[in-house]
């Protein structure tokens, strides 16, 4: 198979979180041909449904070169707007369309070419291998972060990882991820006194509470920013007071934001500064989740290699950025140096996900010179 058609292949799966549908033996068969061992495994918590996850190796010798993303895609939404359905790959203008196209099943498929191009004229002084889950685009619990543990305790190693996320804004070769922000999401409920709104002397509005404890949070400045990193932000999703009339006075009123964080903070100091800026008159409830803590990946090897080998096929050096939003690199990061390079991100999670073929041919090329580069 080519790079098209593996992606095509990988696309027919309809492989909604956390469904595998019969992704993982695609992989497989592709891959285990070339020497790859494979290992799957299942983790579920309560309340969480279970995830398989998928671990392939080529070679048991030091350093082991990892490869890792998601199969797992979100709904298609309204499957009579797509221009294709969404689980039958077809390319037109030289765009190939599918749910998963862009994020990231087109960056997986140039993962398995790359590795079978480089194995067809190179033996690796070390490893190869490949983790992947169905738990990226879900809630992340019994995903990369459970399997990077149980790797661990069988005493795998990963010595350098790429993340096929899409990362250029664009055309491919614009943008490498060396980092990203942290997460953190926050729910507000703010307690008062339900009551008619003509006698407001005789209620406790929660609502106006609120909205000052909002303001307060967005007229206090996090921090300016750091060399890779923009400011901290925080956004408010959702106020939300369940009010059926408007003449009468609620008695909850909640929120729900989240504050994306750079690399001066961390997800508690977060939690702190945020609990810190609360009005304390009156009851409410804040809870919180931290999704992922900031990084920044300083390993020049790996950084030196993705760029030059970017270089190489593209002719330009990629910028080293950490926008967007969180990724399983934010539970790698804790085992090895890992960068971030993929496809274009212009329609992931859209109806009509589509990529450009030659994006994905050129993908793996730059792939397939990472192997080269990392074991010459």
């Amino acid at each position: 198979m080519n790079v098209t058609e593996l992606a095509k292949a990988l696309i027919a799966c309809p492989s909604v979180t956390p469904t595998t549908a019969g992704v993982f033996d695609v992989i497989e068969n592709f891959l285990t041909p070339l020497g790859f061992v494979a290992t799957r495994q299942t983790f579920a918590e309560e309340g969480t449904a279970p995830v398989e996850n998928l671990y392939l190796r080529l070679g048991t010798s030091a350093p082991n070169f990892c490869f890792a993303g998601h199969t797992d895609v979100v709904p298609v939404g309204d499957e009579a707007a797509w221009k294709v359905p969404p689980f039958t790959p077809e390319v037109i203008d030289g765009e190939l369309y599918g749910r998963g196209a862009e994020d990231m099943k087109g960056a997986i498929a140039a993962f398995m070419v790359a590795v079978k191009e480089y194995l067809a004229n190179h033996k690796p002084n070390g490893s190869i291998s490949f983790l992947i889950t169905q738990d990226e685009e879900g809630v992340a619990i019994n995903g990369t972060k459970k399997m990077l543990e149980f790797l661990k305790a069988r005493g795998e190693k990963i010595d350098a990882c790429i993340v096929g996320e899409p990362t250029n804004p664009n055309v491919l070769g614009e943008m490498a991820k060396i980092g990203r922000r942290g997460s953190i999401g926050f729910k507000l409920e703010v307690e008062g006194k339900q009551g008619h709104v003509a006698y407001p002397d005789l209620a406790d509005n929660p609502v106006t509470r609120l909205i000052h404890m909002l303001h307060a949070l967005y007229t206090k400045t996090l921090d300016e920013g750091t060399e890779f990193f923009p400011p901290s932000n925080l956004e408010v999703t959702s106020v939300d007071v369940g009010n059926p009339t408007s003449n009468m006075i609620p008695a909850k009123a909640t929120a729900l934001f989240n504050v994306r964080f750079n690399n001066l903070h961390t997800g508690k100091e977060i939690d702190a500064w945020v609990r810190s800026r609360l009005d304390p008159r009156g009851a409410y409830t804040l809870t919180s989740r931290i999704s992922g803590e900031a990084f920044l990946t300083r390993d020049e090897a790996l950084a030196s290699i993705v760029v030059e080998s970017v270089k190489d096929v593209m002719g330009s050096a990629p910028a080293l950025s950490t926008t967007g939003g969180t990724s399983d690199a934010r539970f790698i990061k804790d085992y090895c140096p890992v960068i971030e390079f993929g496809t274009t991100g212009r329609t992931s999670h859209m109806v009509d996900e589509r990529v450009e073929v030659k994006t994905l041919k050129g993908l793996a090329k730059i792939y397939q010179r990472m192997l080269e580069r990392f074991f010459a």
